[in-house]
């Protein structure tokens, strides 16, 4: 597989994007609470992700269809732990 130049800078990018959500899930995790984390930002931005993927399948751009999928993935998980809250 031979990668172009902007490939690679798409997967950079979608893989930047995807791990910047990590640390909030470890926290999430660990304290064992989401209560400050913002629901409607979550939706809104879980929105945005599943219109960006939708973007990639259309126009068949791997960077973006894959970052995408781990991204919404990443989302749910947080997502899941603000709403299972008590």
């Amino acid at each position: 597989m031979n990668l172009s130049h902007l490939e690679i800078l798409g997967i950079a990018a979608g893989t930047c994007t995807t791990v910047s959500l990590l640390p909030q899930i470890i926290k999430i995790i660990r304290t064992k609470h989401a209560r400050d984390i913002s629901i409607g930002m979550y939706i809104l931005f879980t929105a945005g992700v599943i219109l960006w993927l939708i973007y990639g399948l259309i126009s068949n751009q791997l960077p973006i269809i894959l970052a995408n999928i781990v991204t919404g993935c990443f989302c749910s998980v947080v997502i899941y732990f603000k709403l299972s809250e008590k």
